[in-house]
């Protein structure tokens, strides 16, 4: 199954895994699951951390791209096709990066694996984290 990963889920995955539910754990734990972290978390990531919202062990560049080949998670880049199909999406959530997730998981038809409830106001499949 392909799964597109929403930041927060990601960065739990990371550092506190207990707060994923069983269900997602075993997304993660399952190889046969081709799992997707957006190129937009890693534009989220690198802003938060510029910003001093978010601490990490190691600067963005050396902490994403490691945990992504350590765990066999692909990279899904951001496309025109997603960018402009933002523009569509009802206004049910102001922040731009998960809208832009929201439109990939649209186009790409992939559920999201999110703890974000807002997420549910959209037509999209999701897969509840916590």
């Amino acid at each position: 199954m392909k799964i597109l990963l929403d930041t927060q889920c990601w960065l739990w995955w990371i550092s506190e895994p207990d707060k994923l539910n069983s269900v997602a754990l075993n997304y993660f734990k399952h190889s046969r699951n081709e799992i997707f972290f957006p190129a937009v978390s890693s534009w989220e990531i690198a802003i938060k951390y510029a910003l001093g919202k978010l601490e990490l062990n190691e600067p963005p560049p050396k902490f994403i791209p490691k945990r992504l080949v350590r765990d066999s998670i692909s990279s899904i880049p951001v496309e025109h096709v997603h960018v402009l199909h933002v523009s569509e999406l009802p206004h049910h959530h102001r922040d731009p990066f998960d809208r832009l997730l929201i439109a990939q998981s649209q186009i790409e038809n992939i559920p999201i694996l999110t703890a974000d409830k807002q997420f549910g106001a959209y037509d999209v499949q999701i897969i509840d984290a916590e």
